[in-house]
């Protein structure tokens, strides 16, 4: 009987503690969650089309192919440690 009696409450214990805990109300959405959500569902979209000349088109093209001339600074270089370099 006892055994039962504890196999009950070890089932009962998680609504127990469901019961006791209050619901919280539903926390209103910040501005920028709200933007990005009707960003997502697409349901502002312009009505225009947005389109680009062919000079503007080749300008953006020339600007990302020239972001590429550039060396990367040392700082952003990883050098691999290992044990022996690793000062220990």
């Amino acid at each position: 009987m006892f055994k039962h009696c504890i196999a009950v409450g070890c089932l009962l214990m998680p609504l127990l503690a469901a019961a006791e805990d209050p619901a919280r109300p539903p926390r209103a959405p910040t501005a920028t969650e709200t933007l990005l959500q009707l960003q997502a569902s697409n349901r502002q979209a312009s009505p225009v089309r947005q389109v680009q000349t062919d000079k503007e088109r080749d300008q953006s093209m020339q600007r990302w192919l020239d972001s590429y001339k550039y060396a990367i600074p040392d700082f952003y270089r990883w050098t691999k440690i290992n044990s022996s370099n690793n000062g220990g």
